[in-house]
């Protein structure tokens, strides 16, 4: 009997498995094309992505592929539900703060080279990061405070005359010229911590308040950091106005209520994007869940709204399930998560879990287009960072030279970002008890679902994708990322 194989890879070679077909006995004509293809469909298979709480598994494939067939049992089921389409995701990453960009620019050459691979390439070991979130000047995970506009004290420059990217061109800037060089569809968010300190009400850059005089030179200073990026080739995709608009006591810091936040788009931000000819999305809000009235009102105002493309949310206060209130006020609007931190020096279990529920499943489930933690490099002792910043705000990464640790962080995102690529869309999914999970498809025709057992055992459950079942089963704790390729694709 002659037989035909054919080899089939669900994601870049990972998994093979052979089709078989050929004679029955005694015949004398090939099968038919239209039964091997039958065969193949029913053939489906996927491949687990895995990271245990006790660390025994940290985001590995597994080596034997799951198999979608017709057997049915009484496990539990999360059935992907094709016809259900969300929206489209942005992507998956972290904050690049000054701080991250210098101790990733102080290592040397090769190293610097190998780890960038790592983080934004989307091949091999890779997990393909493709979002970052930067400061518009200083964050409080920066080594010193400053903005691109220093004035002695009692000088103003309305005009931005000595507007100035200096203090990024010594490490944030080449280091993005590196990712980009790896990714260049890499997506951009710049958000500031704090105006320029003569711009606001108490000449410093903790708290105060922006001057309504200077909404105008404000709304320079964005369009001078944008240009000044563009002209580096180094486009920002969005900013938002103010990073915790209602935490004035950070370093640097500034309180901003959300009637002033509205004032200043209709009045000054949104008329110079216009007159400039900027295409860069105008993100409101980027504080925490316990407060949607606070975009509510922002995006209230009509003159204000026709600026906004959306909102983006922080965790340390409220619940997920307030995006989806902005969400059913303005549905034309977007919405993004763009910062959690996790405290040095981790709970690996715990984080894992409370992390990849509420953040990675629960917010794409909310409406979010990204996921972004909070921040992607720190040393072993959280450094470097602002008098009066974060100090315990441990890093994605831990580097100590040449030497990386990867934290909870690290594991938590690329659980999404390697597989849900920008573009992909969220499908439908329903939720058995223990088994929070979210679901995509791909650009590229694959099936993305995210699974984490919360359940105090490991629990087996069913995979259910267009009448076929897949049996898995998960430790306590555990996240899974299952991938396959769609039917018919």
């Amino acid at each position: 009997m002659r037989e035909k194989k054919k080899a089939r890879s669900i994601r870049s070679g990972i998994i093979a498995f052979m089709l078989l077909s050929g004679l029955l006995a005694g015949c004398q004509q090939p099968a038919d094309s239209t039964d091997t293809a039958r065969v193949a469909a029913q053939e489906l298979t996927a491949e687990l992505w895995l990271t245990n709480p006790d660390k025994s598994a940290l985001f590995e494939l597994q080596q034997e592929p799951l198999l979608f067939s017709d057997s049915t049992n009484q496990h539990p089921v999360i059935t992907v539900e094709e016809a259900e389409a969300f929206q489209e995701m942005d992507g998956f990453g972290y904050t690049l703060t000054g701080g991250s960009a210098m101790l990733l620019h102080q290592m040397d050459a090769a190293a610097r080279a190998a780890l960038l691979q790592e983080l934004f390439g989307t091949a091999g070991n890779s997990i393909g990061v493709s979002y970052l979130r930067l400061s518009i000047g200083a964050s409080d995970l920066d080594d010193r405070v400053f903005s691109y506009i220093d004035l002695p004290a009692g000088e103003t420059d309305p005009a931005m005359a000595k507007f100035s990217l200096e203090p990024d061109r010594a490490h944030l800037i080449p280091i993005l010229k590196e990712i980009l060089a790896i990714y260049p569809a890499l997506k951009l968010m710049g958000s500031p911590w704090s105006p320029p300190t003569w711009m606001k009400t108490n000449n410093n850059s903790k708290g105060g308040s922006l001057k309504p005089a200077f909404y105008d030179a404000y709304a320079q200073y964005f369009v001078k950091y944008i240009q000044g990026m563009a002209a580096e080739g180094i486009t920002i995709d969005a900013i938002t106005i103010q990073n915790e608009p209602l935490h004035p006591g950070n370093n640097p810091s500034l309180l901003m209520l959300p009637e002033e936040q509205a004032a200043f788009i209709r009045e000054s931000l949104g008329p110079a994007f216009e007159a400039a000819g900027i295409k860069t999305k105008i993100v409101i809000y980027d504080h925490n869940a316990d407060r949607p009235d606070y975009p509510i009102t922002v995006l209230d105002d009509p003159e204000a709204r026709k600026y906004i493309d959306g909102a983006a949310f922080h965790l340390y206060g409220g619940e997920i399930e307030a995006l989806s209130q902005v969400h059913a006020a303005y549905p034309g609007k977007n919405l993004y998560f763009t910062e959690q931190w996790i405290g040095a020096p981790g709970n690996f279990a715990g984080d894992l879990a409370w992390h990849v529920k509420n953040l990675v499943i629960k917010g794409p489930r909310n409406w979010a287009k990204t996921v972004l933690e909070w921040n992607l490099a720190a040393d072993p002792a959280q450094r470097p960072h602002t008098e009066g910043g974060c100090t315990q705000c441990l890093g994605a990464l831990t580097i100590d030279g040449n030497t990386i640790t990867r934290n909870p962080a690290y594991y938590i995102i690329a659980h999404a970002s390697k597989f849900v690529r920008p573009g992909s869309v969220r499908l439908g999914s329903n939720l058995p008890d223990s088994l929070p999970n979210v679901a995509y498809r791909t650009p590229d025709g694959q099936r993305v679902l995210l699974v984490l057992n919360e359940g105090k055992a490991p629990q087996a459950f069913n995979i259910s994708y267009k009448g076929k079942n897949l049996t898995t089963t998960l430790g306590s704790g555990a996240v899974g990322t299952y991938v396959w390729r769609g039917e018919g694709q």
